[in-house]
């Protein structure tokens, strides 16, 4: 057997995921209605009976996942990823297991919703599933558990049965794994198998997550599975920053997905308005394209099931950018070559794509390219860019681009950029340049 991390895996199963390079995330349950961070039931210390009352009225009459799916195709994603349960343990599908569901409680299942409107407009169907649980009676207190800071906090584990829980938890993936055909992408989350405060987290084998993981693959072969069980996965998860160079694990290249939120928090927020921009999410993205990853980027859906107007504002404007530069994301990767400053390069077979992050002041120096370049242009229009090469061997400098070293392409820019998001340049390689 190979000593490769899993996340290593090449096949027909992961290629339409590499290939994708955007997927969105939706983030939607009952801390929709409390509009204060989905971790609220924690935050706030709320009580099970407390927090139960927001099932009573739940009522997502807005929520539209094929809006949510066309919206996703529209902004160039390939696969998207719903919350089917987060750790408040209200579930989004009918299950035999419990009636905490949106089926018992708002008679829909939105499961079902999600993975017919998905298929429907070609994308790749995605679940979210949380390994906590903090409504069921089994599962044990620990330092996230809302019920920590009780005077009577320890003794409450007195009498639960968390074989029970993972029993529950097993339960309900094979139904999502049955019950809704094909599952393209499983994101569990998460673990957490240290202690703080004298309480034991939860890690692989709370879980069981060796068997958890078998029994998805012999339920759903070609499945994606992320790195959340404490056990290796098919793509590591960084969440809410950018790694700094192409992710590795033992020195070896692995495939990473970014999860990033719009404002700091995944489910809706209400009062938090502390956006990203949208030249921001598309620096991200393009930021990590070139260094091999993916970026699932984040909506809350609103406490009756919509799209907020920030949130679609944003899809819009991922779109439109999308519409002209799709070509630089979806299918790229990273150039291997030396980029200069204030440039993003992305490279798809022999089209090198420069995102200008910083445009330069009427040239761009491009090392190590002259003579190795047919054409060049603005990928949005497609209009050409003239290039020079400043030949060092002449004795007076003739061209304006002078003193650059030997091998450098300039191409020779308009003062302002073509578009006020994010420009990006189509070079058109020789053939046989690596």
């Amino acid at each position: 057997m190979s000593n490769l991390p899993a996340a290593t895996r090449d096949d027909t199963s992961t290629r339409w995921f590499d290939h994708s390079r955007l997927g969105l995330f939706v983030h939607f349950g009952l801390y929709s209605v409390a509009a204060r961070h989905e971790w609220v039931m924690t935050r706030e210390r709320r009580t099970v009976a407390d927090y139960e009352r927001y099932a009573e009225v739940f009522d997502p009459d807005l929520f539209d996942a094929r809006d949510i799916a066309r919206r996703a195709k529209r902004a160039g994603m390939g696969y998207a990823v719903l919350t089917t349960k987060h750790h408040d343990g209200f579930c989004l599908f009918d299950s035999a297991h419990t009636t905490y569901t949106s089926m018992v409680h708002q008679g829909r299942d939105f499961v079902a919703e999600w993975c017919r409107a998905l298929r429907a407009e070609g994308l790749k169907v995605g679940l979210y599933h949380s390994l906590l649980d903090w409504h069921h009676e089994d599962f044990t207190l620990d330092f996230h558990h809302p019920r920590r800071d009780d005077p009577d906090a320890r003794s409450q584990n007195e009498g639960k049965d968390f074989s029970r829980y993972r029993t529950y938890l097993h339960n309900q993936v094979r139904e999502l794994l049955t019950n809704y055909g094909t599952i393209d992408y499983l994101f569990f989350d998460f673990s957490y198998p240290w202690t703080v405060d004298g309480w034991t987290g939860k890690g692989k084998d709370d879980w069981g997550s060796i068997e958890l993981e078998a029994m998805c693959r012999s339920l759903q072969p070609g499945i994606i599975i992320n790195d959340r069980l404490d056990i290796p996965g098919d793509l590591v998860t960084p969440e809410q920053y950018q790694p700094c160079a192409p992710m590795e694990v033992g020195g070896v290249p692995v495939r990473w997905e970014a999860c990033q939120t719009l404002n700091g928090s995944w489910g809706y927020d209400r009062d938090n308005t502390d956006f990203k921009s949208v030249d921001l999410v598309l620096r991200m993205l393009v930021d990590t394209v070139s260094k091999g990853g993916n970026l699932l980027l984040n909506i809350g859906p609103d406490g009756r099931g919509a799209v907020t107007a920030h949130d679609g504002r944003v899809l819009d404007e991922i779109a439109e950018w999308m519409r002209l530069n799709s070509t630089s994301v979806i299918g790229a990767g990273p150039a291997n070559l030396r980029a200069p400053d204030g440039v993003v390069y992305t490279r798809a077979g022999n089209r090198l794509y420069i995102h200008v992050m910083a445009w330069p002041f009427g040239h761009l120096h491009l090392p190590d390219l002259a003579g190795k370049v047919r054409f060049v242009r603005f990928l949005a229009d497609g209009s050409e860019i003239r290039t020079e090469v400043h030949d060092p061997d002449k004795e007076a400098l003739t061209t304006e681009v002078g003193g650059q070293p030997a091998g450098t392409l300039t191409l020779v820019l308009p003062t302002r950029p073509p578009s006020p998001m994010l420009p990006v340049i189509e070079v058109l390689l020789e053939d046989g340049i690596d």
